[in-house]
């Protein structure tokens, strides 16, 4: 994975090519446009980041901000983190299928979507699925996914 030393977002874009800035910033965009209240966009391990500051949610694993979208840009191409479909298999499900109904095949992990153009992503249902995940929803997700079975 390709981490970034940039500071601040702006930094972090002007660093990169115009192509690559341009994918980056559309889809950030996307992000931003629905992206719930409470939720504080910065860099996060080497790439852009939206999560729940330390003064809203102090108890984390890790002692950072609960993350919940991260967005970067790699070595061969781009990577979405979404954390929210992590814990909620009904969401990821629900990704899947609006990929097909668009006739995308995700590359996708357990949070991670990798692609290379926005075009490969169903970036309608990622916005839904954002904009679905209010803060309290996050915490309470990333609770329950903490309690020992």
């Amino acid at each position: 994975m390709v981490q970034s030393k940039a500071a601040s977002v702006a930094q972090y874009l002007a660093e990169l090519p115009p192509e690559r800035r341009a994918v980056m910033a559309a889809v950030r965009d996307r992000i931003n446009a629905h992206m719930p209240p409470g939720y504080e966009e910065s860099m996060a391990f080497g790439m852009i980041g939206w999560s729940i500051p330390l003064s809203r949610y102090p108890v984390t694993y890790n002692k950072q901000p609960l993350a919940y979208v991260a967005l970067a840009a790699q070595k061969n191409g781009y990577s979405l983190y979404l954390m929210g479909v992590y814990g909620d298999p009904a969401r990821a499900r629900k990704l899947r299928v609006a990929a097909i109904a668009q006739g995308l095949k995700l590359d996708m992990g357990k949070s991670c979507l990798r692609f290379r153009k926005p075009e490969d992503l169903p970036l309608e249902a990622i916005g839904e699925l954002i904009a679905s995940v209010g803060v309290d929803d996050f915490i309470a997700l990333y609770e329950a996914g903490r309690k020992p079975k």
